[in-house]
């Protein structure tokens, strides 16, 4: 009877052994931690720059007006060309101008003649009077008349002055060097001239050197001011603060200048201050009216702690960095960003040098997890910068 009930239950036990087989060759095999990279930080000194646009602004301006009015008979330029300074644009009809010309000197002529005999007549008397041939109150009426003619004469040759400089001004010539507008005014029309409402012929505009304005914020001014009374910073209104701007499609800021100019007042409405700075433009690339970045040194050169961009990871307002920690654990480190530095960012916080900072497999790393952590190498950086 033993052997019966020993039987089956040797039978339950052996299929219940291969069962336990069957199910641990079928259960997969534990993950391997992530394959990371990672960087040590960065330190080295540095410069902050602060970031602004700009507009392009002429050093020069100048609207193109007669100084007499007429018939415009011709132009002389072609719309858009570069000018120099004195080149003749513009030619008034000169005969009005010419006929007064010679109308003055013929009065200054007779003015002259009359003159002359008022002061031979007062020259006679004075010698008559000394013989007592004549009446001293007659030679002072002789006197007179000599000092009247003088002062005519004086007065007809200056009417001759303005009539020479009318006719001079019937040529209006390029008062800077530049790059000219187009025509406002076609030839054959009547113009007036002479003052700030006088018919706008053209405009002109320098191109040698050339501004960039840009306007500063508040707090920034203030963080400036603060720098130089620390010594940390020259002051821009001195006019030794270097710049450096770029346009729109330029790689980084390939022009260098200086601030040669700040304002005395904040804008109220905007609560911020205008600056200027000033660039070469021998090319004549630059043209007024354009956007441009520009950026200056925030601060004096300090000791800084860069990591690379890649690594940074922003949540709303919480920014931060993935490490690989002990036991390679990955850990959330909290940082304060800083200016940009080419591809690396500047943190605040400082890092002790051995922090293995993640850069690659950053989906892959979740804070708390165990990781693999691999130095990145420089040809790989060079290749792949970011996943």
């Amino acid at each position: 009877m033993k052997s019966q009930f020993l039987i089956p239950t040797l039978i339950v036990l052996g299929l219940a052994s291969c069962q336990d087989k069957d199910e641990s060759a079928q259960a997969p095999p534990a993950r391997p931690p992530a394959l990371v990279k990672f960087v040590h930080p960065v330190q080295k000194e540095i410069v902050a720059w602060d970031e602004y646009t700009g507009r392009i602004e002429a050093v020069r301006e100048v609207e193109v007006r007669s100084r007499v009015g007429g018939l415009l008979e011709s132009i002389n330029f072609t719309d858009g060309q570069l000018v120099k300074e004195g080149e003749l644009l513009f030619t008034i009809d000169k005969e009005p101008f010419e006929a007064e010309l010679a109308a003055a000197k013929a009065d200054l002529a007779q003015a002259e003649t009359e003159r002359d005999l008022a002061k031979s007549n007062y020259e006679r008397g004075q010698a008559l009077l000394k013989r007592n041939a004549i009446a001293k109150e007659d030679v002072e009426v002789r006197e007179g008349d000599f000092a009247g003619a003088e002062a005519r004469v004086l007065s007809q040759r200056a009417r001759v002055r303005i009539a020479q400089l009318n006719l001079n001004y019937t040529e209006v010539r390029a008062p800077i060097t530049g790059r000219i507008a187009d025509r406002f005014v076609s030839a054959g029309n009547l113009i007036s001239g002479g003052s700030a409402q006088s018919t706008l012929l053209t405009s002109i505009v320098s191109v040698d050197p050339i501004y960039c304005r840009i306007e500063a914020d508040e707090a920034s001014v203030l963080k400036y001011m603060r720098l130089n009374q620390q010594g940390k910073r020259e002051s821009a209104r001195e006019g030794g603060v270097e710049v450096e701007m770029g346009l729109g499609d330029d790689e980084g800021y390939p022009r260098r200048g200086r601030i040669d100019f700040v304002n005395n007042t904040f804008d109220p409405a905007t609560a911020t201050m205008r600056a200027r700075a000033i660039f070469d433009n021998d090319d004549g690339f630059l043209t007024p009216g354009m956007f441009a970045r520009v950026r200056l040194p925030g601060r004096g050169e300090f000791r800084a702690t860069l990591v690379p961009e890649i690594a940074i990871q922003t949540q709303q307002s919480f920014t931060s960095i993935l490490t690989v920690g002990e036991n390679d654990v990955v850990e959330v480190v909290p940082v304060t960003l800083g200016p940009l530095q080419g591809d690396m960012r500047v943190v605040e916080e400082e890092l002790p040098a051995d922090t293995r900072v993640i850069v690659s497999g950053l989906t892959s790393a979740f804070p708390g997890s165990t990781v693999n952590p691999q130095p990145l190498q420089e040809k790989e950086a060079e290749s792949s910068p970011s996943e």
